[in-house]
């Protein structure tokens, strides 16, 4: 059976049980703080469970892309070593909101693995929450009496919390669960060991399948637990795996989610797949991590030095490295296999298709990017090979190799071990705990449980209608940071206050109470569909009605940016081509920046039309047409402009300015007219295939003009107030390049005068011509010496030093002759040669320079010179 029908199959299963059929979300999370990506099936609807937000249905199914790689749910480092682990896996998953509970799941769930993919009864396990002395909870009876009418009691077994309570965090909904396990060994290997003491003990071929988790109880923020008013399913099947069973085959990798992207890698590599451990873990490595890193980028995350774009990048590069070392690609190859990747589940997953291009040259600017940075943390780590004065390199230069080159430790001891050299492991260990260590305490957090003053299930947002408005507060928290100290999370009845999403910052502004007591809203967030007021002191009053008051001018510029935003989206369009997207925005008071796909340099003379298209626009006063709550495909139909990678409902809202419509949640201004002037800053690329504009409007642009204005001015002073300010200063510069050209003359026949006196200086040294001097040259100069010194002058071996305002230069030359006799080598020497002038360099084995800030430790370095020879 191939991986598309067994995908289908579980959905017209689902379908049939009355559930509603939902495609799988946007793997980045954008409004859920405690996650970077989707990490389980019930990750996109925890709004749900938290009693935030109404379902479409009670009874969903769905197959939802993961991603674990980071936080309590980790299994990176695992990926490759075995056949079972996966970054990116899909998770086949059936849910209930208050519906159906104990019994239809697992009635359901055995209906569909034995009598619609007919695995034998024989080969499966179930496990049952044993019970905790901890949170005083008995062993699951219900759900052990209703397995039993399935399966023979031998097959049932009691679980630990570890395994059989799941938790979404540390607070939340929770609750026992139900593991189904399949034991896929040979009939010898059964026989050997009974398969039941195998269960949940990391054994490839008895693996846990599928997970039915009974939500029953929330974990309050003290740790105790409380009896949920609805009771919840939550299954995840992992596809992969039943892929595995299904098709009998002994490992995830053998299976069609895999083979065509290993055998591709086999083509481009030339190496065989079963044949090497080492090459087999690299291939499996590579094959998990491209598609990761292929379905974050089409879902909107680039590759990048902070955040979830760290996590991406950091698991390309583990695919980098594995080809580098394993399989022998010193040159960009994972790139293509996101065709292949496309062709075998664009069908189910239709974002890969289209964004095909887009990952392609994202992926390969990367691999060409780190596969320059080993080339310099291999000059690096030969350095430290060299300077090392023991067989044991410390750990903290194998620490220093992985923090700042992405050199792992497995890597760094292969290219050691080679080399005939070891790693402190336990230092590099240590280095690595102590960064975890900093990591931790800076994100560290105390959240308390939400104090409940009023139910109620609207918290509506009036902010697009009113930025004044009496509020009542429902619920509120503490949350304690080292980052912000202590603050509050107030949550009202209704609020004005536009939370931070779309790329616009969230509302600053006040509630003032009865009393006349003020409490200043430092931001808006929203987290799991909450909209989340942020401030430093909570009210004295709680029961008070507060007057909520949103910052004017933060709302007004913010919103200027934002329309700013959709008119730069139509204009990079109507200029550049079609192809453009929207591939993220930073909304802000004072400036906006728009991130966009498109393949070469924005030429100048497109952007000063993309300049004037939007400052066209602007002048045409276009009012804002809003659609609020119209159906999602209504709003496509008639033209509206979505994003990749948001999450988008049934109904959306539209906003329209003339010709430019896209689906958005953010706030603007009336008329465009408001903007006043459209201003861009900057543009440049950020990665393969994706450029950023950042530009300015209305009052920051009457500043900016003020500022370019003063500066013009003070220009003009200093040419003396010419008529023609730019023939003037082109004047400057012809003269400027004239007097170059002098200096360039006289400092060519200074060196020739120097190198006719340095000749009489160069004495024999064991048979070899050499000079350690202190010249007047600059680092040009001394090159040109050295090279006609050398063209004049056999087994030459010159060490020149120069003070060049300030900073010390040190220039190394040896005859090519002499580099292959006397095993000498200039990089090596000037780079030893620069500890006396505070410094350090490098170059090619017959000619080298070092810089350094101490010139005083230029005449040391010349002394030490003559101790090579």
């Amino acid at each position: 059976m191939k991986s598309q029908d067994i995908r289908d199959k579980f959905l017209k299963f689902f379908e049939s049980k009355q559930h509603l059929i939902v495609p799988s979300a946007p793997m980045v999370l954008k409004d859920d703080p405690t996650l970077m990506f989707v990490n389980s099936g019930m990750a996109p609807f925890k709004e749900y469970f938290l009693g935030n937000a109404d379902p479409k249905k009670n009874r969903i199914a769905d197959s939802q892309k993961c991603l674990r790689v980071s936080g309590k749910h980790n299994d990176l480092e695992e990926v490759g070593y075995d056949t079972y682990h996966h970054t990116l896996f899909e998770m086949l998953g059936n849910w209930s909101f208050g519906d159906y509970f104990k019994k239809e799941a697992i009635a359901w769930a055995w209906e569909l693995l034995t009598e619609v993919y007919g695995i034998d009864k024989d080969i499966l396990y179930v496990t049952v929450f044993e019970g905790s002395d901890d949170d005083s909870l008995d062993v699951d009876q219900e759900a052990y009496d209703i397995w039993k009418q399935y399966i023979s009691e031998d097959r049932i077994l009691m679980g630990n919390k570890k395994d059989n309570f799941w938790e979404m965090g540390d607070q939340g909904p929770c609750g026992p669960c139900s593991e189904i396990h399949v034991d896929i060994r040979s009939a010898e290997e059964k026989a050997k060991v009974d398969g039941k003491s195998l269960v949940n003990m990391d054994h490839p071929q008895v693996v846990e399948i599928w997970n039915l988790v009974f939500m029953q109880y929330n974990r309050k923020a003290n740790g105790s637990l409380e009896i949920l008013p609805n009771k919840h399913i939550d299954t995840g099947m992992g596809f992969e795996r039943l892929c595995m069973v299904l098709q009998d085959v002994q490992s995830n990798y053998d299976t069609d989610v895999f083979t065509p992207i290993i055998r591709e890698i086999e083509t481009i590599s030339g190496k065989g797949y079963g044949k090497d451990d080492k090459t087999d873990i690299a291939i499996r490595v590579i094959s998990d991590h491209v598609r990761a890193v292929a379905f974050s980028i089409a879902d909107g995350q680039l590759p990048s030095n902070t955040g979830a774009g760290y996590v991406i990048r950091r698991i390309l590069r583990r695919a980098i490295r594995y080809g580098f070392t394993f399989l022998n690609q010193k040159e960009p190859f994972i790139y293509k296999l996101t065709d292949t990747l496309s062709k075998q589940m664009g069908t189910a997953f239709p974002e890969l298709k289209n964004q095909k291009r887009l990952i392609e040259n994202v992926i390969k600017e990367e691999e060409h990017s780190f596969l320059r940075t080993l080339d310099q943390g291999l000059l690096l780590l030969d350095r430290v090979i060299e300077n090392s004065k023991s067989e044991t390199i410390a750990g903290t230069k194998a620490f220093e190799l992985y923090d700042t080159y992405g050199f792992p430790l497995d890597l760094t001891q292969l290219i050691a071990k080679e080399k005939g050299y070891n790693i402190d492991e336990a230092g590099f260990n240590a280095e690595m705990k102590k960064q975890k260590d900093r990591s931790r305490a800076a994100s560290a957090s105390e959240t308390s449980d939400w104090v409940v003053l009023k139910e109620d299930d609207t918290e509506e947002f009036i902010g697009y209608d009113t930025l004044v408005v009496d509020v009542k507060l429902t619920r509120y928290r503490k949350v304690t940071s080292k980052k912000d100290g202590e603050q509050y999370q107030l949550v009202f009845n209704m609020t004005p206050f536009y939370p931070e999403g779309g790329g616009q910052v969230g509302d600053k502004g006040s509630i003032e109470a009865s009393n006349g007591e003020v409490i200043y809203i430092l931001d808006t967030k929203k987290e799991n569909n909450v909209i989340i007021h942020i401030a430093k002191n909570l009210p004295e009053h709680l029961n008070d009605t507060f007057r909520a008051e949103v910052n004017e001018e933060h709302r007004r510029l913010s919103a200027s940016n934002h329309t700013a935003t959709h008119l730069l989206h139509q204009a990079l369009r109507t200029v550049l081509g079609e192809h453009v997207e929207q591939k993220g925005s930073l909304v802000r008071p004072k400036s906006l920046r728009f991130d966009f796909s498109h393949y070469a340099k924005v030429e100048p003379d497109q952007l000063q039309q993309i300049e004037d298209f939007v400052n066209a626009r602007i002048k045409e006063n276009l009012p804002l047409e809003e659609q609020r709550n119209i159906p999602m495909q209504k709003a496509l139909d008639e033209g509206a402009l979505a994003l990749f990678g948001e999450k988008y409902g049934d109904t959306v809202r539209a906003i329209r300015f003339g010709q430019s419509m896209e689906l958005c949640g953010g706030t603007h201004v009336p008329n465009t007219g408001d903007i006043w002037h459209f201003k861009i800053k900057s543009e440049g690329a950020i990665a393969a295939g994706i450029r950023r504009i950042e530009a300015i409007t209305n009052m920051v642009v009457g500043d900016y003009f003020e500022t370019i204005d003063k500066e013009y001015q003070a220009l003009k002073e200093v040419l003396k107030n010419p008529n023609e300010p730019v023939k003037a200063v082109e004047n400057l510069q012809s003269e400027n390049a004239d007097l170059k050209k002098q200096i360039e003359q006289l400092l060519k026949d200074k060196a020739k005068n120097v190198k006719g006196d340095l000749k009489n200086e160069i004495v024999d040294v064991n048979g070899v011509n050499f000079i350690a001097k202190k010249v007047d040259l600059d680092a040009s100069g001394i090159k040109d010496l050295c090279f006609e010194l050398g063209g004049e002058l056999d087994n030459l071996f010159a060490i020149f030093g120069a003070d060049n305002n300030g900073k010390a230069l040190l220039s190394c030359y040896i005859s090519k002759s002499l580099v292959a006799e006397k095993d000498l080598n200039a990089g090596t020497i000037v780079r030893e040669l620069g500890k006396h002038i505070q410094g350090g360099g490098g170059g090619q084995p017959f000619f080298a320079t070092a810089g350094g800030k101490n010139p005083d430790g230029i005449e040391e370095a010349l002394k030490a010179a003559k101790n090579y020879l």
